[in-house]
């Protein structure tokens, strides 16, 4: 596409300059922000769906290939090992070579790869198309939003742009599970062609709308030793992660998986201090509001993928519900998101990040005590629909919040970075709060199995409070 036939094209630069200076105003954005808006929410919003439309379809993919438990839980976990270990090299890749130029190159990847899903004759070669397009987002997700916090300057316009832009990702993930069972309903491979066009208007509205990236003075030079180490160690933590429950926490292979990956990123370490150009600069973790909302937003996931795997357990093991039926009992959260979100940014303005932030994450505490009240028979109206509202509310709140803080005052070029990381704080959390949780039930379908992964989800709510309460005390 003629760059030309761009409304906002007159140089990225003089782009940026309007857009952070007068432009700051929500009410007064003019057409091209919006535009740019829903294209960075629309990347976001795949990425949710995608991840969560393949877990209602599984027992079909197992029943045509004949998959066992074993080999179909890798359609899920192939996806955020990919997407926990390119979010960091993605992000930096992004402001080294281009945010507009790595969001466009992942999108087209994530389009042609879903193709060959929705087309996959055997289990293998689905779960390696399941792999590379969680690689795929590893670099569109961060390109999205450090597009985002170059986009809409850090104040008013930033606070409202997160607050649409996690309406978006919320909505992805919640609506994910009735999309899923409603084309699984029909033939499952539907859910890969689905994201199909999808991606292509994506790229296409990219391609037309966004400003190219400025032209860099010096040649960029990737910092190949770090970015090895760094892609190594990080998906060696997330495979080990993932593969814990069936491998055994204690056995030979975790141990060694986990002593492997903590040596590759201590490694990495040693080599981002002793490069000339490193590929993350070490001094950006002295930015405590990031830190503090890294430590956050893994300890929020790691419940928040808890309460959805055991409310799929209680409902659909245990009362035999159908995924859709359970969908429905989550919608009362997909709609606080869709209420609270776009209301976040004016509320951050008015009562600070922090004020805003305690009261989301304190919205989880209730919700999952609430959960230790589930019996033999569900409680529907006292239990199931008001833990859903406290969720939706609390998720609405804190992850807007958190993505707030966590990119508050870094500076442009490394926006993609604070990104990655966060992404990857979240994915890495979610990834070992179930673990943690799996590993705390026992096994088999006995309610009582249950109050154990309340428990630790419990556990992780209250740490994720003190975690940001210290940091406002320190």
């Amino acid at each position: 596409m003629s760059a030309s036939l761009n409304p906002c094209d007159a140089h990225p630069d003089e782009a940026v300059a309007a857009t952070r200076g007068k432009n700051n105003d929500p009410l007064h954005w003019p057409a091209r922000m919006w535009i740019a808006l829903l294209i960075f929410s629309g990347v976001i919003l795949l990425d949710g769906l995608d991840i969560s439309m393949i877990v209602v379809a599984i027992p079909e993919i197992q029943h045509e290939f004949g998959m066992g438990a074993a080999t179909a839980q890798w359609l899920v976990s192939a996806y955020i090992l990919a997407f926990g270990g390119f979010l960091l090299l993605g992000g930096r890749c992004a402001d080294l070579f281009g945010r507009r130029r790595v969001l466009v190159t992942g999108l087209a990847v994530f389009a042609l790869v879903s193709v060959g899903g929705a087309f996959a004759s055997d289990a293998g070669l689905l779960i390696v198309s399941r792999f590379v397009k969680g690689m795929a987002a590893g670099f569109t997700g961060p390109a999205a939003m450090s597009l985002l916090t170059t986009t809409f300057a850090e104040g008013p316009a930033r606070n409202k742009a997160f607050g649409i832009f996690n309406l978006f990702e919320a909505s992805g993930y919640s609506s994910g599970l009735l999309i899923g069972g409603l084309l699984a309903a029909l033939d499952w491979r539907y859910i890969f062609v689905l994201p199909i066009p999808v991606a292509l208007l994506l790229l296409l509205a990219a391609l037309r709308y966004l400003p190219p990236d400025p032209p860099r003075a010096e040649r960029v030079r990737l910092d190949v030793g770090g970015a090895v180490t760094l892609l190594a160690g990080m998906l060696l933590l997330v495979f080990t992660v993932v593969s814990a429950e069936e491998a055994g926490w204690v056995s030979l292979r975790t141990a060694g998986g986990f002593a492997v990956a903590v040596a590759l990123l201590a490694l990495f370490v040693v080599i981002e201090r002793t490069v000339k150009e490193p590929l993350i600069r070490l001094g950006i973790f002295r930015n405590r509001g990031l830190v503090a909302a890294n430590i956050s937003a893994a300890l929020l996931y790691g419940g928040a993928a808890g309460f959805q795997f055991l409310i799929a357990l209680y409902l659909q093991n245990i009362q035999g519900w159908k995924p859709w039926q359970m969908a429905l009992v989550l919608l009362p959260a997909g709609l606080m998101v869709v209420v609270v979100g776009p209301k976040i940014g004016a509320l951050i303005s008015r009562f600070g990040v922090t004020r805003v932030l305690l009261v989301g994450l304190s919205a989880f505490v209730p919700c999952y005590l609430l959960m230790f009240r589930i019996g033999a028979e569900p409680d529907l109206w006292g239990v199931l629909l008001p833990a859903s509202l406290l969720w939706g509310v609390g998720f609405a709140l804190s992850i807007s919040a958190l993505m707030v803080a966590g990119t508050s005052g870094v500076a442009d070029h490394e926006q993609g970075l604070a990104a990655g990381l966060l992404n990857s704080s979240l994915q890495v959390g979610g990834a070992c709060g179930l673990a943690v949780l799996t590993a705390a039930i026992a096994p088999g379908t006995a309610l009582a199995m249950l109050y154990p992964g309340v428990g630790v989800m419990l556990g992780f709510a209250v740490l994720t409070l003190l975690a940001q309460v210290i940091r406002g005390k320190g």
